[in-house]
């Protein structure tokens, strides 16, 4: 069932929802069949919100999935079938927001279609792993938001692998942005600021933009990683060449080592050596006026183009005799050489075995979502990156190829996989793929190349994680789940939050607020939304458009379908959703203040 985008569920409508309700809470239900439903679940039932949570999931789920009956308050549902009579018998009717976390985005768009003939004026939280498709199913539903765990985690992993304590990147239509402080971001990167000294010794959350010549270097701001204009393969070459002027012999050495097998290598060398002292004995013997005389008779003796010749003395006549030999054994070696070269060359862009010149890189191990997302926002960061995967078409593979990253195939739970990948000069190794025990297999082989190396490794279990991050002294171990979950929370409590950004003490929000007809803001200029210690606007997207305009003019006036984009806290937030929708409007569960 197609809704109009525009439409509002409206204050009536909530209120009859509400009364259909036993107790009067707002009920919030979650589907899921991961991990991800269990945290999604922890966090609402641990918000401090009274409210009703009902949990739909299969009869077999991950063995990595805590048990849900230990969630106080939470009623849990099976069911293996996301439809309309499990909807029903859940009661969804009446409820005010349904989270749909299942692994396949599929199944979560039919489960959508199927609660919206349920209850039409839900508010939906839906994962999705294709973003192409999340833009599209967003514009079906009235009150939708589309999320991506893979998304929500990615900036912790960057965050863990560059060596900063929280995670401050997060990627939003297309660019990065990060956290910085003031004095290391040039002002055309500045997006806004976040925190600043009142000179009490007081810090301001979400401050006014300073007037020039006020700015406090100390200040954290939030600005856009540009990354590099040519990409990274254009970095790459350009350190290759720079090694080649300062170390030429040691380049080529070592790209005739990877040429070439050690035997015939020797074999060459040694016909090499042959040749030139039997050319230097035959022209010392048989003199030859000038010394271009003498490289042309040396050669044409070792092709075999030399005449017989009775009355040489027999030290010439040994010397051409020994050159021919040497001549005739050393062009198949040369075409064998060169063959092998060819070949070898082949296989190693092939298996990404060409990486091993690469220093001070990252290396992340699974192209999936998460390490997809992973891999791009340290490109946007000016990162050198080298990527392994098991398989030739993981989800990121087109991804490297177009950002010119090394793509290594093989079993990252082999330490010649990650030899090749250059572990031992790397600065970080980040392990992201969705098998646990191939993820904790590459941690040890990478320590065991390189005990200092920092590694960031991906465990499903928040448990099980945290307690290998202390056996084994891993660096960071996280769980995606974990840290997606309040993100998702959000969505359901709250509107369209995108993101979250630890900055001191508090939890700043980044979110999409859209416009509504006949509310408040309909009609007023942009800079009604911007409020200083509370509410932070870095872009505006116009009606029925996806694209963002990320320095929009703050004198433009709103209109009805238009998506403002935010920094916020969480009554900021809140405060500006009123503002945004009709006065009748009474959708959103009850909250305490922030």
């Amino acid at each position: 069932m197609a809704a109009d985008p525009n439409r509002e569920p409206s204050g009536r409508a909530f209120v009859s929802r509400l009364r259909r309700n036993a107790d009067g809470r707002p009920h919030f239900v979650i589907c899921g069949a991961d991990s991800l439903v269990y945290t999604v679940a922890e966090e609402l039932a641990n918000a401090g919100h009274r409210i009703r949570l009902t949990v739909i999931i299969p009869s077999t789920l991950r063995e990595d999935v805590p048990d849900l009956a230990t969630l106080r308050g939470v009623r849990v549902v099976r069911a293996d079938r996301l439809d309309e009579r499990t909807f029903r018998a859940a009661g969804l009717a009446g409820a005010a927001a349904l989270g749909l976390v299942m692994p396949d985005d599929v199944v979560n768009l039919h489960a959508a279609l199927c609660a919206q003939a349920v209850e039409p004026d839900l508010r939906l939280v839906i994962r999705m792993f294709n973003t192409g498709l999340g833009y599209g199913v967003r514009r079906l539903f009235a009150d939708c938001a589309v999320l991506s765990d893979a998304a929500m985690a990615a900036p912790a992993f960057v965050a863990a692998s560059l060596g900063e304590v929280a995670p401050t990147h997060l990627r939003l239509a297309g660019r990065t942005l990060y956290v910085a402080r003031r004095g290391e971001v040039s002002p055309d990167r500045l997006v806004c600021a976040l925190t600043a000294a009142d000179g009490a010794g007081r810090i301001d959350v979400l401050p006014a933009d300073p007037p020039p010549g006020a700015q406090q270097p100390t200040d954290l701001v939030l600005a856009e990683a540009s990354g590099r204009p040519a990409a990274q393969v254009v970095d790459a070459q350009r350190r290759i060449r720079a090694r080649r002027r300062r170390r030429p012999v040691r380049v080529m050495g070592r790209a005739l080592r990877a040429a070439l097998s050690r035997k015939l290598g020797v074999a060459v060398l040694v016909t090499l050596v042959v040749t030139v002292v039997s050319g230097a004995v035959l022209v010392h013997a048989d003199p030859v006026s000038g010394f271009w005389r003498s490289i042309y008779v040396t050669l044409l003796t070792a092709v075999g183009s030399s005449d017989v010749e009775i009355e040489r003395n027999s030290v010439a006549q040994a010397a051409q005799l020994v050159l021919t030999i040497a001549g005739l054994a050393l062009l198949p070696l040369i075409t064998a050489a060169v063959v092998e070269g060819m070949v070898n060359a082949r296989l190693e862009l092939n298996s990404g075995r060409g990486a091993a010149q690469h220093e001070d890189h990252v290396v992340v191990v699974g192209l999936g979502s998460v390490g997809t997302r992973v891999l791009r926002q340290l490109n946007d960061l000016g990162v050198d990156v080298v990527a392994i995967d098991r398989r030739a078409d993981a989800r990121g593979s087109k991804a490297a190829q177009q950002l010119g990253v090394p793509f290594i195939v093989g079993d990252a739970a082999l330490e010649e996989t990650l030899r090749s990948a250059s572990i031992a000069t790397s600065k970080a190794l980040v392990v992201v793929s969705t098998d646990d025990v191939t993820n904790l297999q590459a941690a040890l082989n990478a320590r065991a190349v390189r005990p200092d190396l920092r590694v960031v490794l991906r465990l499903f279990d928040d448990d099980f994680a945290q307690r290998v991050q202390t056996a084994f002294n891993i660096n960071i171990s996280r769980s995606v789940s974990r840290l997606a979950a309040p993100t998702f929370a959000a969505a359901m409590l709250e509107r369209e939050v995108l993101a979250t950004i630890p900055v001191d003490r508090h939890a700043l929000l980044v979110a999409g607020v859209r416009v509504y007809a006949g509310s408040p803001l309909d009609g007023l200029p942009l800079s009604q939304a911007d409020r200083p210690l509370s509410v932070r606007v870095i872009g505006l997207a116009s009606a029925g458009s996806e694209w963002v305009d990320w320095t929009p003019d703050h004198r433009r006036v709103l209109a009805t379908g238009d998506r403002i984009i935010i920094v916020a806290r969480r009554a900021g937030l809140r405060a500006l959703v009123e503002q945004a929708s009709p006065p009748a409007d009474l959708t959103g569960p009850a909250e305490e203040p922030a």
